[in-house]
């Protein structure tokens, strides 16, 4: 498909995002043309690696293609959206128990589907103009791809304060959050590219990582950590409101964007993730039982409405401007019984 180009060379798998102009934004027949090929390459013995890069300078991929969610959605038909996010959420446990090294190189915005792609294999390249964000909260909707497993694992709160206020990572600060791996410049990956088609040998990477430039998260750890580690949503807006510095009202700021029952839910599932013991199903599970009912019960329909469709940035959210009923938040978390989230069993 023009949208992806998918082949051999050499001694790699290769993945190409192929949609520059629309950010190379994930369609379902993208996710699935990838997944097909990915379970393809564990059986065949001449791939042993697999890269995926894209086209264009301004993203890896800024996110899922969400036109159709949004069409079917205000249908009434939520079948769509759900098979979508069922499918996607699968890739992204391929891509993560994936037996042999997936390489990916993550240029501009990583975000939202892009970070299922990118962002759950062996070794994860940034450079300098990336820039990586969990923004679902402000459509309203969680981190999901498997992205709550990282934020779960991240130092210092600092997933409760990404996934929250959808803060954007560059370099450093992906690889301190645990979204990426290596620093390589980018003049340097087309030559790096080639060299591990040409060899098979996933160790080139670290071979040519350096030092990335200092991000801004490593400065506010002590923030998060004091600010984010509340219990609820409504005591961390109290704690950042008491507060009152330059970071608090930043992150007060992004806050009141965002969706309070998606926020709230995120917080929650993180809390989850960690005295469960963060485990990619787990967390893929988790994600699919709010995005499940995030058309019919959630804020996502109105998030998309705001920010894409009309672009009036006025959503009305559900709680809106008060406490979120923890009665809400059990019941976007609730197990779905026959409907839960499945996977195929691991790859060999």
């Amino acid at each position: 498909m023009s949208d992806i180009d998918i082949r051999k060379a050499g001694h790699a798998g290769r993945i190409t995002l192929t949609r520059p102009k629309a950010l190379n934004a994930m369609s379902y027949d993208m996710c699935m043309a990838i997944d097909a090929a990915m379970r393809g390459w564990a059986e065949d013995d001449s791939v042993r690696l697999v890269v995926i890069d894209a086209e264009g300078e301004k993203a890896f991929c800024a996110g899922g293609d969400i036109a159709e969610l949004y069409d079917t959605g205000t249908k009434g038909d939520y079948s769509y959206g759900r098979t979508f996010w069922r499918d996607e959420y699968r890739l992204n446990a391929c891509i993560f128990e994936y037996k042999k090294p997936v390489i990916s190189f993550l240029q501009g915005f990583t975000m939202g589907g892009g970070v299922g792609i990118g962002c759950h294999g062996t070794h994860r390249v940034v450079g300098e103009s990336s820039q990586i964000a969990m923004p679902e909260v402000g459509i309203g909707l969680v981190p999901d791809v498997g992205g709550s497993l990282m934020l779960a694992l991240a130092p210092d709160h600092l997933g409760e304060y990404l996934g929250m206020t959808a803060a954007r990572m560059g370099a450093d600060d992906a690889i301190l959050a645990g979204f990426a791996d290596y620093f390589v410049p980018q003049d340097k990956w087309p030559a790096l590219i080639s060299a591990l088609e040409e060899s098979g040998r996933a160790a080139l990477v670290e071979d040519a990582a350096e030092p990335a430039p200092e991000g801004k998260l490593r400065g506010l750890r002590q923030e998060t950590a004091k600010h984010f580690a509340k219990d609820s949503l409504e005591a961390i807006l109290a704690s950042l409101q008491a507060a009152g510095n330059e970071f608090a009202q930043g992150a007060l700021k992004s806050l009141n964007r965002n969706s309070p029952l998606s926020m709230a839910c995120t917080l929650e599932m993180l809390r989850r993730l960690r005295a469960d013991g963060p485990a990619i199903r787990r967390a893929l599970d988790l994600e699919y039982r709010f995005t499940y009912r995030a058309m019919e019960k959630g804020d996502f329909l109105e998030g998309i409405r705001a920010q894409i469709i009309d672009k009036d940035r006025n959503p009305q959210w559900h709680h809106a401007g008060r406490d979120v009923p923890a009665a809400a938040v059990k019941e976007m978390l609730a197990p779905l019984g026959a409907a839960a989230l499945t996977f195929e069993e691991e790859l060999s």
